[in-house]
């Protein structure tokens, strides 16, 4: 390494995950053509990369909040695109970050030339982590419940909130532990394949929902103004039939999601409530790097025969956040949402608000991550793609995460008490 060249990241070199920084090369000569690079690992053990190319201004600096990239993985002004541009090897790979107990740890470097093989000049390590000081990160197995809960510090009391990033199995604890930096108090809840759980379900129960609720409302640090849901893709449906059928649901965060119960039918008290909306494969089409391309692969939902699927989110009392992705390719978020907007207007409410993002693609997630353009789907047994254009995308995520803050604050918050959220 050159000793005259620095790499620095600013505000501090270790940060919450959702914290953007500075990142900073001098020492360089006027001009010179350097190579930036980050190389971070998931949970998996599955190495990510990315690369920019960089010519450095008159006094020999680089900026990348201020200077384009040339070339690599991204080109153009893009202060974090080091992080959402990373990428591994593999086709049809995603990031995988759920422990929160690790941070997520990105090393960057600097090389001479625009090939990414000369020298190495200066390198520092970003330590990104999930937790915030002082956020208790408590395992739940009480009851039927499997999951996670995470608690804001201090006395409370704290708004409270599902995080369903429940389909595909297992247990995911990176939004709900960002969520609770903010000052939310989040349970992020296992359906199946965590712990002593199954690893496959055919059915699932709006019964254990109600239990995760009540868990919830029985906390002593819990604030009694009811509870929020966050959700995403199946997640979204269930999202809709929890604050359909269930007391207590204050506001729910759909993300591209759909207006049926989908895939897997949905009982409570023992009986059926919700059939399944299931997907027709003669619909799919193959994209170049051979991903399905599944959009209009579902099933209408407004059609007759698909009734028993429709979740009556009209008799909801709590308001909604829908949140659509124009490039979806997993189905057309956008007409559902459409649909359920709709819906509501026409039985007289205005209990709702929708986003819309152009160029997103389905994995809306909390910003800075790498993007997905595709990976497996438990559906469908197949990779497919998610869609989005990578900047589009990184840009959409930065604002919804914002934005999710915002409506958990309006609607969970008491009018008194809203002045002093921390979100």
């Amino acid at each position: 390494m050159s000793a005259l060249v620095r790499l620095r990241l600013l505000p501090s070199a270790k940060c919450l995950y959702t914290q953007p920084v500075r990142v900073l090369v001098d020492g360089l000569r006027s001009s010179q053509v350097v190579t930036m690079k980050a190389r971070a690992t998931d949970d998996k053990g599955v190495p990510f990369h990315a690369s920019a190319v960089y010519r450095a201004d008159a006094g020999g600096a680089v900026d990348l909040g201020r200077e384009p990239s040339l070339g690599g993985s991204y080109t153009g002004v893009e202060p974090m695109g080091l992080l959402w541009s990373l990428r591994a090897d593999a086709l049809h790979t995603k990031f995988h970050k759920t422990d929160s107990r690790r941070p997520h740890v990105v090393r960057f470097s600097v090389h001479d030339g625009e090939a990414g093989a000369g020298p190495l000049l200066a390198e520092a390590t970003n330590e990104r982590c999930l937790l915030a000081d002082e956020v208790e990160r408590q395992p739940i197995k009480e009851g039927n419940i499997r999951g996670v809960l995470f608690v804001p510090p201090g006395d409370g009391p704290f708004p409270a909130v599902l995080d369903l990033y429940t389909f595909g199995g297992g247990l995911s604890e990176r939004r709900a532990a960002l969520l609770a930096n903010c000052g939310l108090m989040v349970l992020t809840l296992a359906l199946y394949g965590h712990d002593d759980q199954p690893k496959k379900v055919t059915k699932l129960h709006l019964d254990y929902f109600e239990e995760a609720i009540q868990l919830l409302g029985k906390h002593p640090k819990a604030m009694d103004s009811g509870v929020g849901i966050i959700s995403i893709s199946k997640s979204g449906d269930l999202a809709l039939s929890i604050a359909t059928h269930l007391p207590n649901v204050k506001a729910t965060a759909w993300i591209n999601g759909c207006c049926s119960n989908v895939a897997i039918p949905l009982y409570y008290r023992g009986s059926q409530i919700h059939s399944a909306l299931m997907y027709d494969s003669k619909h799919n089409t193959v994209t170049k790097s051979g991903a399905l391309n599944i959009k209009h692969g579902l099933h209408d939902p407004l059609a007759p025969e698909n009734e028993g699927s429709l979740i009556p989110i009209e008799r909801a009392t709590g308001h909604f956040l829908f949140v659509a992705a124009e490039d979806d390719l997993n189905w057309d978020s956008c007409l559902f949402a459409d649909q359920m907007t709709e819906r509501l207007r026409r039985q007289g409410k205005d209990n709702f608000e929708k986003v819309v993002y152009p160029g997103a693609g389905h994995y809306l997630e909390p910003p800075f991550g790498p993007y997905c353009p595709s990976s497996f789907h438990g559906v469908v047994g197949a990779p497919v793609a998610w869609g989005g254009e990578p900047k589009a995308h990184a840009k959409a995520e930065m604002h919804l995460w914002n934005k999710i803050q915002e409506f958990f604050r309006t609607h969970l918050f008491p009018e008194a008490g809203a002045a002093k959220a921390r979100l």
